[in-house]
């Protein structure tokens, strides 16, 4: 089965024990899923448009279930106020995950998101217990904000498959961006989070209340109505 294919029925066929269980408080947090990670860009990753393709899909469960999500942007020197659609276009959040009207979004100047920011008293202030991660880059942002979340008591879980990363090279070793990623996310694994693929996480939560109608009139195209004909047959997906 096609893979995308395969996460979107993840997406709408959640198991009826799962909607009958008292979903812990839940937050998605979209860690820099920014242009200047994508191909053109300045810092371009490995498969960023799959890995962002399937943080959409996760967005509009959250979306649709009307829990909390939350973008954080990381904004460039001198510049203190987030905005989706800044002037500098690299910095810019990707138009695959761009934030709806009245959702939060977060500016960053560091790796970890809570530093120097009101990431924590926003979770705080809407009782959530659980962040689940997705973003860029896995072994610098993403691995940050994880361990930050788990140190601050949040129960993490970080979707393997939205996430991106690229190649390193450390004392002559050369690492691709596919063994940096699993590097980085076998050291979450160990202690700070639960790492797994987008559609095993999907696959725990429950239905939206009204299935296959749309529950906010403003909400955008669906990924498979926005990226259809694209990533049909992707044989894997590693992310950042």
């Amino acid at each position: 089965m096609p893979t995308v294919l395969w996460l979107l029925l993840a997406a709408t066929a959640a198991p009826a024990a799962a909607a009958a269980d008292s979903p812990l408080p839940t937050a998605l947090v979209i860690v820099d899923v920014q242009n200047f990670y994508f191909a053109g860009g300045r810092l371009p990753l490995e498969r960023p448009l799959e890995a962002s393709a399937t943080a959409r899909v996760v967005l509009d469960r959250f979306r649709s279930l009307h829990w909390p999500v939350i973008h954080v942007q990381h904004l460039p020197r001198g510049v203190e106020l987030p905005d989706p659609d800044i002037a500098d276009a690299a910095y810019r959040i990707h138009p695959s995950v761009k934030p709806l009207p009245g959702e939060t979004v977060i500016g960053k100047h560091h790796a970890n998101a809570f530093r120097d920011t009101q990431l924590l008293a926003e979770l705080q202030r809407r009782q959530v217990q659980r962040v689940v991660l997705c973003g860029m880059q896995t072994h610098m942002c993403v691995e940050a904000t994880a361990r930050a979340a788990a140190d601050a008591g949040f129960e993490v879980v970080v979707l393997q498959d939205a996430c991106a990363t690229r190649a390193l090279t450390f004392g002559g070793v050369a690492l691709s961006a596919e063994q940096v990623h699993a590097a980085a996310l076998a050291s979450l694994q160990s202690a700070y989070a639960t790492v797994l693929p987008a559609a095993a996480f999907l696959a725990t939560l429950p239905l939206p209340s009204t299935p296959g109608q749309p529950l906010q009139p403003r909400h955008p195209p669906s990924f498979a109505e926005e990226f259809s004909g694209c990533f049909v047959d992707s044989p894997h997906r590693h992310g950042d």
